[in-house]
């Protein structure tokens, strides 16, 4: 097998876009993006950026929750790169990417994702101190999404969630590609499945 990194990362599952490329538990390069829109112009030319044009002999991709575009967009791009390079094909729970993040912060504790889900809903989901899920992904209004208790609360909509609650902590954290070695090793999975979190806006026409 050719020398190639051992794995490229691709989170595209909300505002931010983001690439990495590891060797060896290292990172060599990547690139991170706030662009709210336009992900599918700028992924490709990110990874392209990248040493070897990205080239690795594994990739993972955020599964989400998060934009149902970011995620396929995600998806498309990984699994093309991976079948033209041969290459396996992992995934990983976004929100699990930043709640490992928010450890690394000195913060060894429970913590609460939130980042948006659209139609004015959170996506809300707990972890604990080692990184596991210990409550089940949720879309909830703002007004349902405050009675979680925690303390720390992390994700692109902390700060909305406590400032709204009146008490607690809040980091605002985006996924990032280029910390997704942070996360515990049984985050990442062979079934690519994305994670939407909640039903598609769109709805087929009933027969």
């Amino acid at each position: 097998m050719p020398p190639f990194p051992d794995i490229l990362v691709i989170e595209c599952s909300t505002e931010a876009c983001s690439v990495a490329l590891f060797d060896k538990g290292t990172l060599v390069a990547g690139d991170y993006r706030m662009l709210g829109r336009g992900h599918a112009e700028a992924l490709v030319p990110m990874i392209a950026a990248l040493p070897g044009k990205g080239h690795a002999r594994r990739i993972a991709i955020g599964l989400g929750p998060g934009s149902f575009t970011g995620v396929r967009i995600a998806l498309a791009a990984g699994r093309a790169l991976a079948l033209a390079w041969g290459v396996e094909a992992v995934g990983y729970p976004t929100l699990a990417l930043i709640a490992a993040m928010a450890r690394a912060g000195a913060r060894a504790q429970p913590v609460l994702t939130a980042i948006a889900a659209g139609h004015g809903e959170w996506f809300v989901q707990e972890f604990d101190a080692a990184g596991a899920a210990s409550g089940a992904l949720a879309s909830l209004a703002p007004e349902a999404a405050i009675a979680n208790p925690a303390h720390l609360v992390v994700g692109s909509h902390a700060e909305a969630l406590i400032a709204l609650r009146g008490h607690g902590e809040a980091v605002p954290l985006w996924p990032d590609a280029r910390a997704a070695l942070l996360l515990p090793p049984g985050a990442f999975t062979l079934d690519l499945t994305p994670i939407y979190g909640r039903a598609p806006d769109a709805k087929l026409p009933a027969a």
